[in-house]
């Protein structure tokens, strides 16, 4: 087999593991190793780690997969002897069974034994509790099953809010004349009781902008889940997703199964795991869909990690227009899952003054956590 194939195969793993790795970073990396050759496996892996990843936390899995598809002279032409993943590091048992469940699913003709990571898992006090604790970018499988299942359970009771328009109430603080006089005409009574009325209350629309570049796709997956699980609870609940270009598909959520929910979706959505264009998509919000659903005090959350590769003073007018345009603009980003988060990111320098709030989205917990940012304030 030719090196060519061996790095396409290689790529492969690595986004069955979770890595975004598209055909350009394979068709870089092959042009990349022209220059610096394969006579040196330290050359070779670093070649391929800078190519390949895009960010720090994603480097103990690649040197595990490296480790296990590049430790023989033909990996793939000697399949029954590819060994199993080394023992993580502590706190890195979720890579390796990453990477294992990537192998089997890869090539199942390899034996069971030869793709199970030779860990020790860690006694924890509930599966579940952990479940929940636990990044949606590192879960397997079969973890993030059972978290979609848990999501679903999920609910968002955004606190009602008073509206312009009033409601008969015999205790209200205002008197209803005209309801009155109606009152008064049905019969002759010397005493005329008062009609009162009060402001009506309801649940104000809310709207989801949520990023499906390659750096968020694994959340934003599981955010869908969430959305799905929202739309079908509540009226009022506008989804839009983003990337390259935004695409409405609050009609697609509507839909009670889950399943024929997300198939409709990913017929409507073209940009998926692509670029990000977080100006331009506001942008666009803004100018054709604002109007129409954000009035009556709207919730707005925009879900991304404010990577944006046209960062610019459009991104910052974007977002101040948004921003006024709504009750309360809150942010979720799975970036801050990490304890020192610093907003380094352009883009994530212009959105922040123009947030109301600014959450962790990472996790099972975050999602639950997030009803208290909607709470009146």
């Amino acid at each position: 087999m030719q090196l060519s194939e061996h790095v396409l195969h290689f790529a492969r793993l690595l986004r069955a593991a979770g890595l975004s790795v598209g055909p350009d970073r394979v068709i870089d990396a092959l042009k990349a190793i022209e220059v610096t050759g394969v006579e040196r496996r330290d050359d070779f892996f670093w070649t391929l780690a800078s190519v390949l990843l895009s960010k720090r936390e994603q480097f103990e899995l690649f040197e595990q997969a490296f480790d296990v598809y590049w430790r023989q002279e033909q990996p793939l032409d000697a399949l029954p002897r590819v060994p199993a993943p080394r023992a993580p590091a502590d706190g890195a048992d979720e890579l390796a069974s990453r990477l294992a469940e990537a192998l089997a699913a890869a090539w199942p003709e390899l034996p069971a034994a030869a793709v199970q990571p030779e860990v020790t898992a860690a006694a924890s006090a509930s599966a579940q509790e952990t479940l929940r604790e636990m990044d949606f970018r590192t879960m397997t499988g079969a973890e993030l099953a059972q978290a979609k299942r848990l999501i679903a359970g999920l609910r968002l009771p955004i606190p009602q809010v008073r509206v312009r328009r009033m409601r008969p109430d015999p205790h209200g603080p205002r008197i209803d004349l005209r309801d009155t006089l109606r009152a008064s005409l049905r019969g002759s009574a010397d005493v005329i009781p008062l009609r009162r009325r009060a402001q009506r209350q309801e649940h104000p629309p809310l709207a989801v902008l949520c990023d499906i570049s390659g750096s968020m796709s694994r959340y934003s997956r599981m955010f869908l889940h969430f959305l799905h699980a929202v739309t079908n609870d509540r009226d009022r609940v506008h989804t839009f997703l983003f990337g390259t270009r935004l695409t409405n598909i609050t009609r697609h959520l509507r839909h009670r199964d889950v399943d024929v929910a997300l198939a409709g979706v990913a017929r409507a959505v073209s940009d998926w795991s692509g670029g990000t264009r977080i100006g331009a998509s506001l942008k666009e919000f803004n100018l054709r869909w604002s109007r129409r659903v954000l009035a009556h005090n709207a919730v707005v959350l925009l879900i991304s990690d404010g990577l944006d590769r046209d960062a610019g003073a459009d991104l910052s007018e974007a977002m101040e227009r948004l921003h006024k345009s709504c009750r309360r603009l809150i942010w979720l980003n799975p970036l801050l899952r990490f304890d020192g988060f610093e907003p380094v990111a352009l883009g994530v320098r212009l959105m922040l003054p123009h947030v109301d709030a600014f959450l962790p989205a990472h996790n099972i917990d975050s999602l639950a956590d997030l009803a208290r940012a909607l709470a009146p304030g």
